[in-house]
């Protein structure tokens, strides 16, 4: 066993936090201004499609320098309408990554997409563009690239991929908001769409809600009419004149993905806390590099590894995966988050490879057992620590993770 595990004293039982005071993994921070902001909505003569929708997308498509932002119900309706708005449909395949969240490959499905799943670098769980150069058919139309825990994916190589076959970049950017690449922010025009995801345990958050990044104001077009049951507004597009001002047309299957102004509300007060959010996030990234280099060692024979690096961008750390050699100390990661848990430390895995599921085993067929061994080695060692915006006790969390990886060891 490693001296950097030497298990230290416990501290006396009223230091530590009691399971009923667990510290999660993520979760939203919210102010006096964020409930003012709220009420302040609640007063007004519209709850929804008022004006604070257009405000906060204005607000929001100022921050990442985009030209086009609409947002929506959740980050899940961003991925749906990012797919619907570019015509992805039957006979049609996205290639993405096998380490993200199940919406990413089920939103494509919505729309009659078929997805292929990539590999992804061992060490980032990014998508790794030689494996999704090796997937491209005559079928694709998109490749998907998700920018994991808040660290952007390798977007100039997935472009000049996509570019060469004239096919779709999509960034699902539902852990990047504030990240940026090479200098540029995250979904502020880097590809054709980007989504973003406004949850509680996300940068900022609406409660639900998301959003829809496009280059193509043609593409932003469409995104709103299908948020909205596609209706379409501009007299400029109905079939007929209008005979009075009551008129309208449904155009096209569309669905009520609206955000109402109260959520618009928050995530306005939100937006305006983003750059201290995002100092914080990455203070506390700063803090557990310290520490668990202090506790662990560094190098290449280091069992506990802080996330990657990459000197050409900036992660907005929205989550913390620390890399962990279990098989190497003994012990196996369901005994250690069960362990942290009984410590008041909350934990969480980011992610099961989609193709473990059944669901999307069912759906990728054969090509489930296509080789993704940088996928697997991620998946095999990734532990996600708490982090957001109030969280004070890195150190407990360092020292409770030592504690519960000495425990098979008694």
């Amino acid at each position: 066993m490693s001296a950097h595990l030497a298990r230290k004293p416990a501290p006396p039982p009223d230091e530590s936090p009691s399971p009923r005071t667990t510290l999660p993994y993520g979760r939203q921070s919210i102010s006096d201004e964020d409930v003012a902001a709220v009420v302040a909505a609640l007063r007004a003569d519209l709850l929804t499609c008022g004006p604070q929708v257009s405000a906060f997308e204005t607000e929001l498509a100022a921050w990442l320098g985009a030209p086009h932002v609409t947002v929506c119900s959740s980050g899940t309706a961003a991925l749906h309408l990012a797919y619907a708005a570019l015509e992805l449909g039957p006979g049609d395949e996205i290639i993405t990554s096998p380490i993200t969240f199940s919406a990413t490959a089920s939103a494509a499905y919505q729309v009659g997409a078929s997805v292929r799943f990539a590999d992804v670098d061992p060490v980032t769980g990014n998508l790794a563009p030689d494996s999704v150069a090796a997937l491209i058919g005559p079928r694709t139309r998109a490749i998907v690239a998700v920018h994991l825990a808040g660290l952007p994916a390798d977007l100039d190589e997935l472009a000049a991929l996509a570019r060469r076959e004239g096919i779709y970049l999509i960034e699902d950017a539902c852990h990047g908001l504030g990240a940026t690449y090479r200098g540029r922010p995250v979904a502020g025009g880097n590809a054709d769409a980007a989504v973003l995801s406004f949850h509680p345990v996300k940068h900022i958050t609406t409660g639900e809600g998301g959003a829809v990044v496009f280059r193509d104001p043609g593409h932003q077009r469409a995104a709103q009419r299908l948020r909205h049951h596609g209706i379409e507004r501009d007299p400029a597009r109905w079939s007929r004149s209008s005979p009075g001002p009551w008129y309208h047309e449904v155009v096209e299957q569309g669905f009520n993905y609206r955000l109402s102004d109260l959520a618009c509300a928050l995530g306005r007060a939100q937006l305006a806390r983003l750059p201290w959010f995002l100092a914080r996030r990455r203070d506390l990234a700063a803090t557990y590099r310290a520490a668990i280099g202090a506790r662990f060692g560094t190098g290449p024979d280091a069992k506990v590894r802080p996330p990657a690096v990459v000197a050409d961008r900036e992660s907005a750390h929205h989550l913390f995966p620390v890399a962990i050699d279990f098989a190497a100390l003994g012990t196996d990661r369901s005994r250690v988050m069960t362990s942290l848990a009984a410590r008041g430390v909350g934990t969480q895995v980011h992610y099961i490879p989609l193709p473990h599921h059944p669901f999307h085993r069912k759906r990728a067929g054969a090509h489930a057992a296509w080789p993704r061994p940088g996928a697997e080695a991620y998946y095999a060692r990734t532990l996600s620590l708490p982090i957001y915006p109030d969280l004070d006790r890195v150190d407990h969390v360092v020292e409770a993770l030592a504690d519960s990886l000495m425990e098979p060891c008694r």
